[in-house]
């Protein structure tokens, strides 16, 4: 595991890493010195940001529900950098819809609620399994600490709105699990932190008309913008450089409440 006071060293594997949260987490590794394992879906433009963040980013096309495109992207931690320190899992999607539209007598469809929670959920359950292997590897430091699992929930998990029935339980599901599986792995010397960001400017909120997006701006207390993805890479530094942190889930929201 790399000091705790720096990243220099460090190789992380990040999912989602193409864009939104994922992508800043990926550049501030590799601009702190470390090395990252940039994994997203191989229509992404993955390829082109590895490429774009240098030497010390390769790219790993990578479903996350897929064993076999994790596992690959595992190896290639190992066979391109050595180790694994951290794994950060970003890669996430989401519905809108109502458990029933009464006006056209339809329920939510069963196979959108089931895609969500297989991405969200199994996506992030089935990284970590297959992560952890290979951090366990590493010699731990003078704390005892092999490496750290930090994963993506959402203030949706607490607070979901109206038709946020599969992305609530989605991200509901990883809050759930951080403290069973930071138990789980204790033994090894290898932390489990989960963030529970608000809105932020990803591409998808980064789209919607200015109008909404000071709609939304003025419902977060302070400071009253969306948050930068920045924002949410520098908490993962955070978690990464204090060894104290772990079995927790830590909002980042500007103490934002979703009616």
């Amino acid at each position: 595991m790399a000091s705790i006071s720096t990243l220099k060293g460090l190789v992380g594997l990040v999912t989602g890493g193409a864009s939104g949260l994922g992508r800043a987490t990926a550049e501030r590794l590799v601009r702190q010195g470390g090395k990252v394992i940039l994994c997203d879906l191989p229509t992404s433009s993955g390829e082109a940001v590895a490429k774009e963040l240098g030497p010390d980013c390769v790219f790993a096309p990578t479903d996350v529900t897929s064993e076999k495109d994790v596992q690959n992207a595992v190896s290639l931690a190992k066979d391109k950098f050595g180790r694994l320190d951290t794994a950060v899992n970003c890669a996430g999607i989401g519905v809108a819809f109502k458990v029933y539209n009464f006006n056209k007598k339809l329920p939510h469809a069963l196979d959108s609620f089931q895609s969500v929670l297989t991405v969200n959920t199994v996506g992030t359950f089935n990284v970590i399994r297959l992560a952890v292997g290979l951090i366990g590897e590493n010699e731990p430091n003078a704390d005892g600490q092999r490496g750290v699992v930090i994963n993506t929930a959402s203030v949706a998990a607490y607070d979901g709105q109206m038709g946020q029935a599969a992305y609530s339980a989605s991200k509901g599901a990883i809050v759930g699990m951080t403290l069973p599986l930071a138990r789980d792995l204790a033994s090894q010397g290898i932390r489990v932190v989960t963030v529970a960001p608000g809105l932020f400017k990803t591409p998808l909120l980064a789209s919607l008309p200015e109008k909404i997006i000071k709609h939304l701006s003025l419902s977060i207390p302070f400071p009253s913008r969306l948050g930068h993805p920045d924002e949410y890479a520098h908490m993962v530094q955070s978690i990464i450089e204090n060894p104290l942190l772990n079995g927790e889930v830590i909002r980042l929201d500007g103490a934002i409440r979703m009616v």
